[in-house]
């Protein structure tokens, strides 16, 4: 080996090393401000933990235990109508765009939108909404709430949708329409089917993505001091009442928010690692 192939091959390797170097430094950077972070959630959380929380509503008086009951229901509630609207919608989005609009300029089009609507702020969705809804009726809603939230979900939903039915071998389309079966019925009964897996992921990871939003609730279903289900009313819910009680000056209503923080991240946690469990029993199935 020649000197300057021996130099060049020293010179891969220090620059090699040093990228190793600087990835596992960054890779533990934030490793350790993530892990500070669940810890201290964990810590300060776990004091409120406890049946008072799912019980009691809010607020309590100063220095009084208390419970996140009303906040609690109301986060579910708003979840619930964002699914309601997000999840059906952005199913039979995806599916068009993947089967009946793949290769067309529409198509792309659409998409692209949708990356933008996937990438937007959520508190710019909440003023929208604020604009075309709450300034016209003359109220806040928990309707409005959902309808903010599902904006945010329809996106990944339509996504997710989209990308699962593309990995579904085109043979099994052929296969299907040459036995003279009607398209919708290949889409509906086949390869929906052999897509549900990753569909339910995405709509999975959907509803951990809206479980802590606050910005659009802020300009939509804003809160509710008391326990209340009508869905043309305001109505509190786990992250506005976080964001209420992290401003005030009272230890006990800190440690409330604390604990309904530590249930929000638990809740993402479990979303999370279910999504994973449903994957990786799909993979299984499918070798």
């Amino acid at each position: 080996m020649s000197a300057d192939n021996i130099w060049l091959y020293r010179r891969r390797r220090a620059i090699n090393l040093i990228a190793l170097v600087l990835g596992a430094a960054a890779t533990l950077f934030g490793l350790f401000w993530l892990g500070w972070i669940l810890w201290v959630t964990l810590v300060k959380g776990f004091t409120a933990l406890g049946p008072m929380l799912f019980t009691h509503s809010t607020p309590p008086p100063p220095g009084a235990g208390g419970g996140l009951a009303n906040a609690f229901l109301g986060s579910l509630i708003v979840n619930s109508i964002a699914l309601a609207v997000g999840v059906p919608v952005g199913i039979g989005a995806g599916m068009w765009l993947a089967e009946y609009a793949k290769h067309g300029k529409l198509g792309g089009v659409i998409r692209f939108l949708n990356d933008i609507l996937l990438s937007a702020p959520s508190i710019v969705l909440g003023l929208f909404i604020y604009t075309i809804l709450v300034k016209v009726v003359g109220h806040f809603s928990a309707l409005a709430g959902g309808l903010a939230l599902a904006l945010i979900v329809l996106p990944i939903v339509v996504r997710t949708t989209d990308e699962m039915l593309k990995l579904v071998p085109s043979t099994m389309r052929e296969a299907a329409l040459s036995l003279g079966i009607p398209q919708w019925k290949v889409v509906m009964q086949i390869l929906f089917r052999s897509a549900r897996a990753g569909v339910i992921t995405g709509i999975l990871l959907a509803l951990a993505r809206i479980s802590g939003e606050t910005a659009p609730l802020l300009f939509t279903a804003l809160n509710n001091q008391y326990w209340s289900s009508n869905l043309l009313k305001p109505i509190a819910t786990v992250p506005v009442v976080i964001f209420q009680f992290a401003l005030s000056p009272y230890a006990g209503w800190h440690a409330l928010a604390w604990a309904g923080a530590l249930v929000i991240t638990l809740f993402i946690l479990t979303l999370s690692l279910l999504s994973r469990l449903i994957l990786s029993r799909s993979k299984v199935t499918h070798d």
